[in-house]
């Protein structure tokens, strides 16, 4: 069995996966399980008031998951995939403490093939935080990962900084990082 379906099987047990991303490791969980989303929180030591983004295979699921109006759709089918997260309203599809009670939901599409992976086999969204307790520094290599985990994939070298945000639901950036420069670039093309 390769790694994926190795990982896939971890995941669909509640299981915490740490994979590689296009930005740095991500600590993976089943985004529609609630006792998996708990254990990330756990992992992380991270508050409960926080939300925890998601990573999707494409723009669809992001649809099956998440409310996109048509400037958010033009908007991710500019950036997407790549280093950014996009904050929307999320559906009832999804366990609400994913959200921290905001009612919205960070959404990765992430340019690597890994996470793809891992949500096509799963069908399904998995968690996209950053593999590191929380407010320390994020990982870009496995052996930066110091919180508790059943699978590793490993990646090597990644950038190591973390995407950009952009809420599309207030319309505002909230944390410029890797892929910046993509998204400034979109904002300012004519409408």
């Amino acid at each position: 069995m390769d790694q994926i379906a190795r990982a896939v099987r971890v995941l669909q047990r509640d299981g915490l996966v740490v994979y590689p991303t296009d930005t740095v490791y991500g600590l993976g969980a089943d985004a529609l399980s609630e006792d998996a989303i708990r254990r990330v929180y756990d992992a992380k030591q991270r508050p409960l008031s926080q939300p925890i983004s998601i990573a999707v295979a494409d723009l669809e699921m992001a649809q099956a998951v998440a409310c996109i109006d048509e400037v958010a759709l033009a908007f991710m089918e500019r950036v997407l995939p790549g280093p950014v997260t996009v904050v929307l309203q999320a559906k009832t599809c999804l366990p609400e403490i994913l959200t921290g009670g905001t009612g919205l939901i960070g959404i990765r599409i992430p340019a690597h093939p890994v996470p793809e992976a891992l949500t096509r086999m799963l069908d399904a969204p998995i968690t996209a935080t950053s593999a590191n307790l929380h407010g320390d520094r994020d990982p870009a290599t496995t052996n930066d990962v110091h919180v508790p985990h059943d699978l590793m994939i490993e990646g090597g070298k990644l950038p190591g900084t973390p995407s950009t945000v952009v809420d599309l639901v207030h319309r505002c950036i909230l944390r410029q990082g890797e892929g910046w420069r993509r998204v400034e670039a979109v904002l300012s093309l004519p409408q």
